[in-house]
């Protein structure tokens, strides 16, 4: 992809938010400019972290009007998944990993009325995508290994993006490519570049001082995109 995209969407993850006050949090990164609101749900389990559950996404809800993207960390995920729906999260995505039976696993979040992803971690080939991209609204490469915020940006992922956007585009269907880890203004240049539609920010925004600004800084400004130095994040 030779061309960032008009507007790339923007959501900041929430695993970066001061969690004594997160209903705050949420209010000021949408009037912020925030397209979605990240969720980083962990188990303890699939990754090695605990974050939060449906509770939390349910008492967020009345906060914002923005969707809501949960992104499950969580095996096996197909039990939870209603009640994440039925919490308010608009996209739920899970990982090929985290059950045995992927195509079901998106016949049921869209059953339920949700968008459906499909998350993709460093290790994790596209193959594991490529026979369910009918049914699938969104799909999330980890560009760190998920589990904990703050990571350096993992380089190597960036011929994956653009292979996906290659599959992407050659269905003719509006997926959403979404990248997640070690999200920057140094790394976002190269990273839309290479197809991606959504951009996954933690510290970047909720760490940054004026929220708005940092949002702004994700998108694009210039016609090309900087050069991404080797661990650059």
């Amino acid at each position: 992809m030779s061309a960032y995209p008009t507007r790339p969407l923007i959501a900041p993850s929430l695993l970066a938010a001061d969690f004594a006050r997160l209903g705050e949090e949420v209010t000021a990164i949408e009037r912020a400019g925030a397209d979605w609101l990240h969720l980083d749900v962990m188990d303890g389990h699939f990754v090695p972290n605990i974050t939060f559950g449906p509770m939390l996404v349910k008492a967020l809800r009345k906060h914002s009007a923005m969707p809501f993207d949960a992104h499950l960390m969580i095996a096996p995920a197909d039990p939870y998944i209603a009640a994440f729906a039925e919490a308010g999260a608009d996209h739920i995505s899970v990982h090929p990993e985290a059950g045995p039976h992927l195509h079901r696993t998106l016949q049921l979040i869209r059953s339920l009325g949700k968008k459906a992803g499909v998350v993709l971690n460093p290790a994790t080939p596209i193959e594991s995508v490529a026979h369910v991209l009918d049914i699938t609204d969104l799909i999330m490469v980890m560009t760190v290994n998920p589990g904990f915020g703050g990571q350096a940006f993992i380089s190597s992922q960036l011929p994956k993006i653009a292979a996906l956007r290659q599959m992407i585009d050659a269905t003719g269907r509006d997926i959403v490519l979404q990248v997640d880890g070690g999200i920057t203004e140094k790394t976002a240049p190269a990273v839309l570049e290479a197809g991606a539609t959504c951009l996954i920010a933690g510290t970047a925004v909720y760490g940054a001082p004026d929220y708005a600004a940092a949002i702004a800084a994700l998108r694009p400004n210039r016609p090309h995109a900087a050069e991404l130095t080797a661990g650059g994040g």
